[in-house]
């Protein structure tokens, strides 16, 4: 029997309501909605979340909850990732919210953030063998190792495009002591690794990577292969953004996440020796839309 039901999360580049119809087994998306709203690097920067970006999580949970209702879904479940977590301010947020919307925001652990990424990273990738998952935000990356489809480890990283952007200086173009320090940011993060190893396949989820992969295929190719990474970064330092936007038909705010987002897709493949990676179109809100058809999440 098909069910539909609504997820949303409130990550640290966007808040994203996806509505869809499950079986238990696959997802359909029935309707998606999302907001560009830049937690990840305003709270790297401050600590907190300003009122004016308050207002706008309120406003955004108000239509998530309108449009959930238009298509009568079973139920509706919102939670919260790096952004939030990180904020010295959230309790008061999440209250704001509750008592605005009367809707209650879960704000889930990292390591609840990646089983839920890789659950829906199953949905098109349970067959490729995969050993390694990345997912990278703008507050944090999940990184995984997997083995039989199941993550035997996995860590939370402050790597996101927003956290790199506000400890470096990053932008397009971006001047050689920006990215000098974005690459060693990048790199002294990565020495804390608690995940050693090679890899033999990687698959990528989330809106970076998503974002890099249709940049670079528009032919909707799913294996980005490293080389491409390197070009895009490469590409990314020497132009201002609307040529960014121009170049790679992204929209102008995902296109300031390319740069950072193809850094560190790079600098985890070549720590784990992959050549390529795959992208999977599914992650962490269809995971949560599968769990809730379960009976394992119950808003």
């Amino acid at each position: 029997m098909t069910r539909i039901f609504a997820a949303a999360d409130i990550g640290s580049n966007t808040a994203h309501l996806l509505i869809a119809a499950t079986d238990g087994n696959l997802v359909m998306r029935v309707d998606n909605f999302n907001e560009w709203i830049p937690l990840g690097e305003v709270v790297a920067r401050t600590g907190e979340i300003p009122k004016e970006i308050v207002q706008q999580l309120v406003q955004a949970v108000k239509e998530f909850k309108a449009m959930a209702a238009s298509k009568q879904v079973e139920s509706l479940y919102l939670f919260a990732t790096e952004g939030m977590r990180s904020a010295r301010n959230h309790a008061a947020v999440l209250k704001k919210i509750m008592v605005e919307t009367g809707i209650r925001v879960e704000v889930i652990s990292p390591q609840r953030e990646a089983e839920l990424s890789m659950r829906g990273v199953l949905l098109d990738t349970k067959n490729f063998g995969i050993d390694m998952m990345f997912e990278i935000g703008g507050g944090s990356a999940q990184v995984g190792r997997v083995s039989g489809n199941k993550l035997e480890q996995k860590e939370s990283l402050p790597l996101g495009t927003g956290r790199i952007i506000a400890e470096s200086g990053l932008r397009s173009p971006c001047p050689e002591y920006a990215l000098k320090a974005a690459i060693n940011y990048i790199e002294s993060v990565l020495s804390t690794s608690r995940i050693d190893g090679r890899g033999s396949v990687g698959v990528a989820s989330g809106g970076v990577g998503r974002g890099l992969w249709r940049a670079l295929h528009p032919d909707s190719e799913k294996v980005v292969a490293l080389e491409e990474l390197d070009y895009i970064a490469w590409s990314c330092t020497r132009l201002p953004i609307d040529r960014i936007v121009a170049r790679f038909g992204v929209k102008q705010k995902r296109a300031g996440t390319l740069l950072p987002g193809a850094m560190v897709y790079a600098a985890l493949m070549r720590r784990f020796d992959l050549k390529e990676i795959v992208i999977s179109e599914f992650g962490i809100r269809e995971g949560a839309i599968l769990e809730m058809a379960s009976g394992k999440i119950k808003p």
